[in-house]
């Protein structure tokens, strides 16, 4: 196992640190368990669970069946208005009913009464990093996986707590760490996973140190061994690349199509695999059926990928209006993010800096692009490494109220980002309705202490205006 070393070890161990507590090691000591190739296999969900403290799994393991929301104003996901006096029936973890006319609840139904306040669907964040988020590079880099999952884990809390009830992750080892959620062991958002960035030598996601290049005698790097990236230079490694994260459990497939941000020797206007070689892994996909997002900046990255046949770019923050016109006609998905300034980023130096310069810079014009020409575009915040930045996640959906109306936004969030995750097909890890309030659907929502159709800054303040948080039927929140 890898050990953080002295040189990093301030990055992860501050003044008034808890990682030493003999509380945090027993976790770490048994999140260890959450690697690739042995979860769980030295512990069961109820020693983990007793070692993961959270006021969730009281409030979850001792509820009924089912719960009654009264007196509520419904935005449904997909309205660009309320309705007032509804009242909703949840029977296990779907919706059963939605009701106007002020009945009675069933007598074994739990009564939450809402007080006339906002309920709606939970919210979809459509590019998230659910091991990488809240942890600093250096220390994913060269760490203890035992502290990246401790760390993580209080954060998949977090970002629910937020009212994130759903996240496309993309690209992080995190099959076994969905599965820990699924089943309960831990709280946190559902998981859509990628698995492993594709990627080829020099690409971004290629974090490998100098004295790994070239690789001696086919011995994988770091990040590719904890199953952060995958290093493919042939259309043959590429295919098995892909099938590797598809026979894990991935939903979807990211492929890195040219240079990124937070790989310091990947300039933005690099591109990575041909034409030829992004059809083969969509191909797989397809074999699969699944789809395939490529991470890409430059306008000739995205057209790549597109004339691949590539159903979802990730980005694109330096595209040209060609490139918007062609991505609209094909009907191809922008999963794209509202970078403004440096307080949507983790602390940035030398290349890295003057490329999220580059992003900043292009974050109005994608979305003068997709305004004008009708690209279907989703929503995500893409927060890497920084346990400061991670609260911003809901300041990053605010930030669209510089294109979009209130309801379009929370429209984005919920609905619309769901029709992205629907395209994961039968490889869906969840077979039911998202990011609408409607009768059939899984039963994640929320109650706010507002109404963000008038103030959609509500959302910032989740501790305060968060009143409620439900998914899958379980209550995590609820202070009325």
């Amino acid at each position: 196992m890898l050990r953080l070393g002295r040189k990093y070890q301030h990055l992860a161990h501050g003044a008034g640190c808890g990682c030493s507590s003999p509380v945090l090691q027993q976790a770490s000591r048994r999140l260890d368990a959450f690697s690739r190739r042995n979860f769980l296999a030295g512990a069961g969900a109820a020693a983990i669970a007793g070692v993961v403290p959270g006021a969730s799994f009281a409030q979850a393991s001792g509820q009924a069946s089912k719960v009654f929301f009264s007196k509520a104003r419904l935005f449904d996901g997909k309205s660009d208005s309320l309705r007032a006096g509804v009242q909703i029936l949840i029977e296990g973890n779907r919706i059963a009913s939605i009701d106007t006319a002020n009945n009675d609840p069933p007598s074994d139904a739990t009564v939450i009464d809402c007080g006339d306040r906002v309920l709606m669907p939970g919210m979809i964040d459509a590019h998230w990093h659910t091991l990488y988020a809240a942890v600093p590079l250096a220390v994913i880099a060269t760490g203890d996986p035992g502290f990246v999952f401790s760390a993580s884990t209080a954060e998949a809390e977090r970002t629910l707590m937020r009212g994130f009830t759903t996240v496309r992750d993309l690209g992080s080892p995190v099959f076994s760490f969905k599965q820990a959620i699924d089943s309960g062991v831990i709280p946190g958002p559902r998981i859509f996973p990628s698995g492993a960035m594709i990627t080829t030598s020099g690409g971004h996601g290629d974090l490998r140190m100098p004295s790994e290049i070239p690789p001696d005698s086919g011995r994988l790097s770091v990040s590719e061994l904890v199953g952060a990236a995958a290093i493919a230079d042939s259309i043959g490694g590429l295919k098995q690349r892909v099938r590797e994260q598809l026979l894990q459990g991935a939903s979807q497939v990211k492929i890195v199509g040219g240079g990124g941000v937070s790989s310091p020797r990947s300039p933005l206007d690099m591109s990575t695999f041909s034409e030829e070689e992004l059809r083969a892994a969509i191909d797989v996909a397809r074999d699969w059926n699944t789809y395939v997002t490529v991470h890409a900046y430059a306008p000739n990255t995205v057209q790549r990928a597109i004339a691949a046949g590539a159903a979802c770019i990730e980005h694109a923050h330096l595209m040209d209006e060609e490139t918007a016109r062609i991505m609209a006609d094909k009907g191809v998905w922008l999963s794209t993010q509202p970078f403004l300034s440096t307080e949507d980023v983790a602390q940035q130096t030398g290349p890295s800096a003057e490329r999220m310069l580059q992003v900043f810079a292009g974050t109005p014009k994608i979305y003068d692009f997709i305004r004008k020409h009708g690209i279907k575009a989703a929503w995500g915040s893409d927060i890497l490494f920084s346990p400061e930045v991670t609260p911003r996640q809901g300041i990053m959906l605010t930030h669209l109220s510089n294109w979009y109306t209130n309801a379009e936004t929370l429209r984005m969030a919920t609905s619309v980002n769901a029709e992205l995750l629907a395209l994961s097909n039968l490889r869906t890890p969840y077979t039911g309705k998202l990011g609408v309030i409607e009768e059939g659907a899984f039963a994640d929502m929320l109650v706010l202490d507002g109404n963000p159709l008038e103030d959609i800054h509500l959302i910032e303040d989740p501790a305060k205006n968060l009143v409620v948080i439900m998914k899958d039927g379980r209550i995590h929140k609820n202070t009325l």
